[in-house]
């Protein structure tokens, strides 16, 4: 890929993503998010690459670990950090917390933490789009454990039968909270589980944000000549626990295993291979950093200062 500006801003993003949660985790001690958080360090490559894809009128779905994807589909900083401080400002109004982002504004069509829950609404907002023949398609994020869910199969199902614009993305990070992969799935891999519904269906390696981006690409070619849904499997790893802050304690996953993983962090990749070739040095990255830090500082200055929702019973943010 010889496009310097988009990947620089591939980088960018991810960088973006890895010092805002490095921020939550650094914050999250002084007990003012009182929500659940699940981070995102370690799978930036994933969100950046098939976001960098999408469009405005293009709607992404997440599930507990959305973060992420909320920033790189374009959602605002400000709003996020908001929610997480249940501030009245934040893109859910301060109801929703870090497991139940929703901002329309950027076509972020919401975040569940049950597992798979999000997978059959992004078959139906793909199904509605196709109905209206919209210009649009949907992109749907999901772990590893949604794929013990029925609800996966069942939307797979109909998601080929009727050859809705859907991309679903598995991002495979071995692991359901602490139990592997290999202990919950049989010995095949999950792109093959896909394949069985008449459907496209690839592996990649999600440190490698170039490789995510390029694959999200030719896949989303084939969504927009209407042929159906494709099926994105993508290889990652989170550093953090699955649910809080802090690294998991010794023991907890091999350390030979996430040793591994280090060398291949995504964002340091990237970083690697922009140096190397020449298309960007250490001054234009310390400038990025400064940049950033700016913008996370002002984020949480904002949520801090924001009033919290009323205590009043309403039900105006609420589907019916």
């Amino acid at each position: 890929m010889k496009d310097t500006k988009l990947l620089k801003n591939l980088y960018y993003q991810m960088l973006r993503i890895r010092m805002v949660e490095e921020e939550i985790a650094d914050r999250y001690k002084e007990g003012q998010m009182r929500c659940p958080t699940h981070l995102y360090i370690g799978q930036e490559g994933v969100a950046c690459g098939v976001c960098a894809n999408l469009r405005q009128q293009d709607t992404v779905v997440s599930y507990h670990r959305s973060h992420g994807h909320y920033l790189a589909k374009g959602g605002n900083l400000k709003k996020m950090i908001a929610e997480l401080y249940g501030k009245v400002t934040g893109c859910s109004g301060g109801r929703g917390g870090s497991q139940h982002l929703i901002d329309l504004s950027v076509n972020f069509g919401g975040a569940i933490p049950i597992v798979g829950e999000t997978i059959p609404l992004a078959a139906g907002m793909a199904w509605a789009s196709k109905m209206k023949k919209e210009d649009a398609l949907t992109a749907v994020f999901f772990g590893d454990a949604a794929v013990e869910e029925g609800v996966l199969a069942e939307s797979l199902n109909f998601a080929s039968l009727k050859k809705l614009p859907i991309l679903f993305v598995c991002e495979n990070n071995l692991y359901s909270i602490c139990t592997p992969l290999v202990f919950r799935q049989p010995d095949r891999p999950i792109y093959a589980f896909a394949s069985a519904f008449s459907m496209p269906a690839y592996q990649g390696d999600g440190n490698k944000v170039i490789e995510v981006y390029q694959m999200t690409k030719k896949a989303i070619e084939y969504i927009k000549e209407g042929k159906g849904p494709v099926f994105l499997e993508f290889l990652t790893y989170r550093y953090r626990e699955h649910c809080g802050p802090n690294f998991e304690p010794e023991g907890w996953r091999p350390k030979r295993e996430f040793d591994y993983w280090l060398k291949k962090d995504p964002v340091l990749t990237m970083e690697k291979h922009l140096i190397v070739n020449k298309l960007s040095g250490r001054q234009e990255m310390e400038k990025m950093k400064r940049e950033i830090k700016k913008e996370i500082k002002e984020a949480f200055d904002f949520a801090r200062k924001s009033p919290f929702p009323k205590n009043n019973p309403n039900i105006s943010q609420v589907y019916a």
